[in-house]
């Protein structure tokens, strides 16, 4: 059987934290930050939910 191929978009986009997390980058925080509270930046980082988590684990078959 051939080995599975990591898709490519998804090596760019998520990052696996060392307690097996996802990490993204989120959309709304390149620029234009200071008309931004300080509660809406933090909400702004995180994790993925547990069902896209699976999806992204299937993506990334290696990581």
């Amino acid at each position: 059987m051939p080995k599975m191929k990591t898709k490519s978009g998804a090596k760019k986009r998520f990052r696996f934290s060392a307690n097996g997390k996802i990490k993204t980058g989120q959309a709304y925080k390149r620029h234009r930050l200071i008309s931004k509270s300080k509660r809406t930046r933090k909400e702004l980082k995180g994790t993925l939910s547990h069902s896209e988590t699976q999806r992204v684990e299937r993506w990334m078959p290696y990581a």
